[in-house]
Formats: C-alpha cells, structure tokens, sequence
C-alpha cells in the first residue's frame, strides 16, 4: 500500500514538474518573441524622429509599414501556436496577443501618419497616435499581470523576480 502511494506521489510530481517546465517555455518564448523586436524598435523609433525633424512623411510612412509587418509575424506566430494545457494558459495567450496588437497598432498609427496627404489629415492621425501612446502603460501592465498570475498559477518564478 505504502508502495503505491509512494509511486502515486511520484507520479503526480513528474507531471505537475512536466506542466510547469511547459508553462515556463511557452512564457520564455513570448518573451524571446518580444526581445526579438527590441533593436528594430529602438532603431525605428530613432529615424521616425530623424524623418519627423525633416518633414520626411513618406519615410515615416514605410518606416511604420515595414514594423507593421515585423509585429504581424510575430502575432502570427503567437496566434498559430497552441497554448499548453496548463493553468491559465489561455488567458496569457490572449493577453500576449492583445499585447502584440497594441504594438503593431503604434506603427500602423506611423504608416497611417506617414501617408496622410494634408496637413489636417497629419494632425488628425497624430492625435490617434497619441491616443495609442497613453495606452501604453496600460497595455504592458496587463501583460505583465497575466504572466504573473500564468507564472503564479503553474509554479514558476519570471526573470527579474
């Protein structure tokens, strides 16, 4: 009896052990998805101010198309793959997408800025941007919280914690 509760034990462990180790890749794996963008980011964000000094509209333009499209393979990516079966799996995929969406909207705001013809169309995309831009804090939050509580809920503490 003592044996079989005793193996049942071990078991148990192996599995919660196999989830866990599945939980932390698949979050390790949003987050190389993310790093992945950092040094395109930073040297988009430089030349769109580069080309906002010179007035250079079609430059921003292509600048935002060209992340537009970075982010998307990315989103795809996340999309396409499947969450583990693991506690709160879904709700990080869903929040991990929704994360990549809120990025890939900042530089559709920049393609969006980039192509308007008027000064008034301009004004008007800057302001979305704008928009988009306070929304920031609340978007990185929110991905944040539910990496945490995906980390919490399947036993795995997040780099930097």
């Amino acid at each position: 009896m003592t044996r079989k509760i005793l193996f049942a034990f071990i078991i148990t462990c192996m599995i919660a052990s196999c989830n866990s180790k599945s939980a932390f890749n698949y979050s390790q794996d949003i987050v190389k998805k993310e790093q992945s963008l950092t040094a395109d980011i930073t040297s988009t964000e430089e030349k769109v101010k580069n080309f906002l000094d010179k007035e250079q509209f079609d430059s921003i333009a292509a600048a935002g198309a060209k992340m537009e499209k970075l982010v998307d393979s990315k989103l795809a990516e996340i999309q396409s793959q499947p969450a583990p079966d693991v506690k709160e799996a879904p709700a990080f995929k869903e929040a991990s997408i929704k994360y990549f969406q809120f990025i890939k909207s900042m530089y559709t705001g920049y393609r969006e800025f980039g192509s308007a013809t008027t000064p008034e169309g301009r004004e008007e995309q800057m302001t979305k941007l704008r928009n988009i831009v306070m929304q920031k804090t609340d978007a990185i939050s929110a991905m944040q919280k539910a990496q945490k509580k995906f980390a919490d809920a399947n036993g795995f503490k997040l780099e930097g914690n």
